[in-house]
């Protein structure tokens, strides 16, 4: 069964999360985006063994600490969709103009697209891509929890910014509604920022793409 804790990290209060299997207590965390010390220390307290680092996408916020965890665990880098590599290649810059103090480029062993799907212990969990905040943003998806990693793809009662090179909003609306909508009203998602939510909620209520917007 996949167990999930929420760690947010940096001035954003980015929802990091630890994904892991209570059965062989194997672990991915999704969006390492800061604050490597606190993110190591929730790994060890559930005494987990971690297996991989998975990236939703790479706004420094959501990626800024993945080279110092694989430094310090030494596991592959799996996502975003490569369409997000001139994000990594900014990440200098994005140092530069959000304050981080540290945040290193990294090379993704595994660039992820539709359809892929990633493993840990005995979780399988779904890759959607899901464009529009950034072009490379994707989606984790764990169908027997009903639970999905969404990123700044949607938010409680809002979406992600699409206002940063190479966002569209148009790309961000097609794909909450073709692609993560048809999961089902009863799937809850961790968004990249704020409180959980479930996509029935969104799609009746939200002033973007509810059913309020058609």
């Amino acid at each position: 069964m996949l167990q999930y804790k929420i760690i947010p990290v940096t001035p954003f209060e980015q929802n990091c999360t630890l994904f892991w299997c209570d059965e062989t207590m194997q672990a991915a965390v999704i969006d390492p985006g800061g604050d490597v010390t606190r993110i190591i220390q929730a790994i060890e307290e559930n005494q987990l063994s971690l297996q991989k680092v998975l990236i939703t996408h790479a706004h420094i916020d959501h990626a800024g600490a993945t080279q110092a965890i694989v430094n310090h665990f030494s596991v592959p880098i799996e996502g975003p969709h490569e369409e997000d590599q001139f994000w990594i290649d900014q990440i200098p810059e994005q140092v530069l103009r959000f304050g981080f103090t540290e945040a290193e480029v990294f090379t993704p062993d595994r660039w992820l697209k539709q359809g892929d799907t990633v493993h840990f212990g005995n979780i399988e969990l779904e890759v959607y891509f899901c464009p529009g905040h950034t072009p490379g943003h994707v989606v984790f998806f764990h169908r027997e929890s009903k639970l999905a990693q969404v990123g700044d793809v949607l938010f409680c009662g809002s979406i992600g910014r699409t206002d940063f090179p190479r966002g569209d909003q148009a790309t961000l609306f097609k794909s909450i509604k073709e692609n993560l909508f048809p999961l089902g009203d009863d799937v809850r998602f961790i968004p990249g920022h704020g409180p959980m939510g479930t996509f029935g909620q969104e799609r009746k209520t939200n002033p973007y793409v509810g059913e309020a917007s058609y």
